[in-house]
C-alpha cells in the first residue's frame, strides 16, 4: 500500500472520530447545562436560606459547610447535601433522638393501645396518656417532614452530581476530539509532503527502485 494512502485514510479515520468525540461532548454539555440549571431553579423555588453566622449554634458551627454557607440562599446541589445532612440530619438526631419515623412508629402504636384501654377503664392516668401520644405523634410527623425535605434536598443533590459528571465526560471528549484533530492535520500534512510512489513497509531496495 502506498505510504500516502495509509496516512489519508488514518487522517480521515481521525477526522470522523474526532467529530464523533465532538457530537458525543456537545451532549453531555447539554445535559450538564439541563441538570445544573434545573437544580438551581427547583431550589431556588424553595426559597431556603442558610443560618447567619453569627446564629449558628454549637453543634452547627462544628460543620464546615454550614459556617461556609452561612447566609447564603441555598440553589446548588453541594449546598442542598450540607443542608440535608449537616442541618437537617443535625436536627432530626436531636429531635428524634437518633431514631427515624419508622423507628417512632413502635412507641406511637403503644401509647395509643394504653390509650384506647384507659378509655375503655375510665383510667385516672388517661389524661397523662394523652399527653404523652399527643407529644409522640407530633415527634414522629415532624421526624416525618425532617426525613422527606431531607430525601428532596439529597435528590437533588444527586441529579446535580450526573451533571457534574456529564460536563467532566464532555471536557474529555473535547480534549480527545482536539488530540484527534491535530494528529489528523498532521497525517494530512505528512500524507502530502510524501512521495505518491513511496510504499508502506517495502524493503529498502524496493523503495530505492521505486524512489529512481
Amino acid at each position: 500500500m502506498k505510504r500516502r494512502t495509509l496516512d489519508l485514510l488514518f487522517s480521515i479515520g481521525g477526522l470522523g472520530l474526532a467529530v464523533l468525540l465532538l457530537v458525543v461532548g456537545i451532549v453531555l454539555t447539554t445535559n450538564a447545562n439541563f441538570a445544573n440549571t434545573y437544580v438551581h431553579d427547583q431550589l431556588s423555588a424553595q426559597h431556603i436560606s442558610f443560618k447567619p453566622a453569627d446564629q449558628l449554634t454549637d453543634e452547627e458551627k462544628k460543620s464546615d459547610c454550614l459556617r461556609e454557607y452561612a447566609g447564603e440562599q441555598l440553589n446548588t446541589g453541594k449546598q442542598a447535601e450540607c443542608y440535608a445532612n449537616e442541618f437537617i440530619g443535625l436536627h432530626l438526631k436531636s429531635i428524634g433522638g437518633g431514631r427515624t419515623y419508622a423507628d417512632l412508629g413502635g412507641p406511637e402504636a403503644a401509647l395509643k393501645a394504653q390509650v384506647a384501654q384507659a378509655e375503655q377503664t375510665n383510667a385516672a392516668n388517661l389524661a397523662d396518656l394523652q399527653k404523652q401520644l399527643a407529644a409522640a405523634t407530633a415527634q414522629r410527623e415532624t421526624v416525618f417532614k425532617g426525613e422527606t425535605l431531607r430525601g428532596m434536598l439529597l435528590t437533588s443533590y444527586g441529579f446535580s452530581e450526573f451533571g457534574r459528571k456529564a460536563g467532566q465526560g464532555a471536557l474529555a471528549m473535547y480534549l480527545g476530539a482536539a488530540l484527534l484533530l491535530l494528529l489528523s492535520l498532521a497525517g494530512l500534512v505528512h500524507a502530502f509532503r510524501t512521495p505518491a510512489t513511496e510504499t508502506f513497509a517495502a524493503p529498502k531496495q524496493a523503495r530505492e527502485r521505486v524512489t529512481t
